[in-house]
């Protein structure tokens, strides 16, 4: 576990911590005190991989084609 706040991890560096939280959760070869802190830093962990998904999927743009299927730009993604 690194001493990085969770806000200011990037979506990579949030999921590869995330799966050693796991990794130590599935084990279950840590105290109960540690499993606990363990779990709360996985929830904050997941949240933060869920947002930075939510945000580069509000990014996503169509490409937007011409009668011919030329494309001729992007649009944003509607319901996002």
């Amino acid at each position: 576990m690194t001493d990085t706040p969770v806000d200011q991890m990037s979506f990579e560096q949030a999921m590869k911590e995330l799966e050693t939280v796991v990794s130590q959760l599935e084990r279950g070869d840590v105290a109960l005190d540690q499993s606990i802190t363990l779990y709360e830093r996985g929830a904050l962990l997941k949240k933060r991989c869920e947002d930075e998904l939510k945000r580069a999927e509000e990014k996503v743009a169509a490409i937007t084609l011409d009668g011919d299927g030329t494309p001729t730009g992007t649009k944003p993604v509607e319901g996002m």
